[in-house]
């Protein structure tokens, strides 16, 4: 990746993936965020530019820029993905630490945060978007969607089917061979040993649905 790289959101992601940009030789051109008490200011000595839809910053992502959607909250990184994609037609870049061990053999899709020590195994398909925390690990054979969130220090088995949307929590485990549907949520530190239906929420060890 030759060109400079605008980061939108200035959160701990947002400000890890700078991390990765530079210690990966690609330079950060700024940062984009929505609060108006920071445009003007630096964060870790590179500026906050302005809004995520200005569009004086946003004419330059996809010919001199690069986009990374740095946001945790799931409506919000959609939104901001959706945004690229009609107004700008790109897709944002991953950003890749330096210590995460993807295997040559894995699918690794486009606007992706993997963090120190993350693993992903050979065989895995890994969807657009997802967030892959420090220590998190994904195995052989996986098969990851879009918009995921694994956990610091979360271990997916091989075979693991994890539709769109799915949050797991830090320190989980999720044993070979199990499917969690859309939007299923993973409590941190939870055993999953059998599937989990869309939009269903389990916790604990073993992982069982949490009653609202």
């Amino acid at each position: 990746m030759e060109n400079p790289v605008i980061i939108f959101g200035t959160g701990p992601i947002g400000r890890s993936a700078r991390d990765i940009f530079e210690a990966n030789g690609n330079m950060v051109y700024g940062y984009l965020d929505d609060r108006s008490d920071l445009h003007g200011t630096q964060i870790d000595e590179i500026t906050v530019l302005g809004n995520t839809d200005d569009d004086g910053f946003l004419k330059l992502i996809g010919k001199k820029c690069e986009a990374f959607v740095a946001a945790d909250d799931l409506r919000l990184r959609k939104s901001l993905v959706k945004m690229l994609n009609d107004v700008r037609h790109v897709q944002p870049v991953n950003a890749v630490h330096q210590r995460a061990g993807l295997s040559p053999l894995a699918i690794i899709g486009h606007g992706n945060y993997f963090a120190a020590r993350t693993e992903v195994g050979p065989g895995a398909s890994i969807g657009n978007h997802g967030l892959f925390h420090t220590g998190s690990q994904v195995g052989a054979e996986c098969v990851v969607g879009h918009y995921v969130q694994i956990g610091a220090g979360a271990v997916i088995n091989p075979g693991v089917i994890i539709e769109d949307d799915v949050f797991i929590g830090s320190g989980a485990i999720v044993v070979s061979g199990v499917k969690l549907g859309k939007g299923a949520r993973i409590g941190a530190g939870s055993v999953v040993i059998a599937p989990v239906a869309a939009g269903e929420t389990v916790f604990g060890n073993p992982a069982k649905p949490v009653k609202s």
